[in-house]
């Protein structure tokens, strides 16, 4: 079997924030379905969501040596633990299922999907392995169905967060999300929002695209609208323990992004005025970014300035995003030239005290 993955090369205990287990097919799910509905996709031939974040052929999509047979990359326990956990000597790996229930129209369906793939979790990855988080996974275009699964599953230990796609049916600052909201800080859950979803809207402001590569790098604006609505909505207002990861978004966007936003405010703030600080003072304390996918100026201090500009040493959590292709040697997934204090952050200490393990 190909390593996918080499050594860790940073003498520095990690917590890996994005690994993804992927749902080796549909049929993986039906042990763990009602009767009527494993009834419902016989007769219907419903295949599962319509949505793939990751063209299987697409480079990035997976590196070599990640892809065993018979299923996707990331769908093989024992891959993942030699390739993402093992290989790294990761102390905590939080995988992030990307099994884009939310695309299913059939709201009732798609809760029982994510029913399936959560107790799925728990015993195919969970159970196996003490080193492993998982993010739940949850039917977000019903907020009251998805807070019912944060109740069904928040309380397990292996549990750190909720998983929901940046691309999302209105944004998450919106009211509607409240319940969802509302049950995952009553059990200490961060919100994950990732890369990708379906939600049969345009991925950018002026329509649809007509390659992936504009989907890809367009991503990082619905990245900034989704934080952008929760601060200007008043999210972190109305639920001041709300704790946001921005996962497999990038982040070199990210200082000049508040500036901006900062600069709006200053003119505009009497439109919302339970914003009563600068948006980015709430960003940089409720929101995290995790590293990987590392958009990177060509000079490493070009790097170091962008990631002083953050004016925080605590927002950036280390990831692979297993079995994803970022990078190449495993020196090159951390920024060169960092500090050994910044680099314990990024790699352990951020995670830690976010997930509060």
């Amino acid at each position: 079997m190909a390593r996918g993955i080499p050594d860790n090369p940073f003498y520095h205990p990690i917590i890996d924030c994005d690994i993804h287990n992927a749902v080796p097919s549909l049929e993986t799910l039906i042990p763990h379905l009602e009767d009527h509905w494993v009834a419902y996709i016989d007769e219907s031939a419903f295949v599962g969501p319509n949505a793939s974040d990751y063209p299987p052929r697409a480079p990035t999509s997976a590196r070599e040596g990640t892809k065993p047979k018979g299923g996707p990359p990331g769908s093989n326990f024992e891959w993942l633990k030699a390739q993402a956990l093992d290989a790294w000597d990761v102390e905590v790996g939080i995988l992030t299922c990307a099994y884009r229930v939310q695309s299913v129209h059939n709201e009732d369906l798609a809760a029982s999907l994510a029913t399936a793939i959560n107790q799925w979790q728990i015993e195919a990855w969970l159970d196996r392995d003490e080193r492993l988080r998982a993010s739940l996974v949850l039917p977000s275009q019903n907020p009251v169905l998805a807070a019912r699964e944060i109740e069904r599953f928040g309380d397990h230990p292996g549990f750190v967060q909720v998983i929901v796609p940046v691309r999302s049916y209105e944004p998450y600052g919106k009211r509607v999300y409240d319940p969802m909201f509302d049950a995952a800080v009553k059990r200490d859950l961060a919100i994950g929002i990732h890369y990708g979803g379906a939600s049969g809207l345009p991925p950018t402001p002026v329509g649809w695209p007509s390659t992936y590569v504009e989907e890809m790098a367009d991503m990082a604006q619905v990245f900034q609208s989704q934080v952008m609505s929760l601060v200007v909505e008043g999210a972190f207002d109305r639920f001041p323990e709300l704790r946001v990861v921005l996962i497999e978004g990038g982040w070199t966007w990210m200082p000049a992004w508040m500036w901006r936003l900062d600069k709006e405010w200053k003119g505009l703030r009497r439109d919302i005025p339970w914003v009563k600080r600068p948006p980015s003072e709430y960003i940089r304390e409720h929101v995290r970014m995790t590293l990987q996918p590392m958009d990177a100026p060509p000079e490493s201090d070009y790097l170091l300035q962008v990631m002083g500009h953050l004016d925080s040493d605590d927002m950036l959590m280390f990831s692979t995003d297993y079995p994803h292709w970022h990078f190449d040697a495993p020196i090159d997934a951390m920024p060169k030239g960092v500090s050994d204090s910044l680099l314990g952050k990024i790699l352990y200490e951020n995670a830690k005290a976010f997930y509060r393990f």
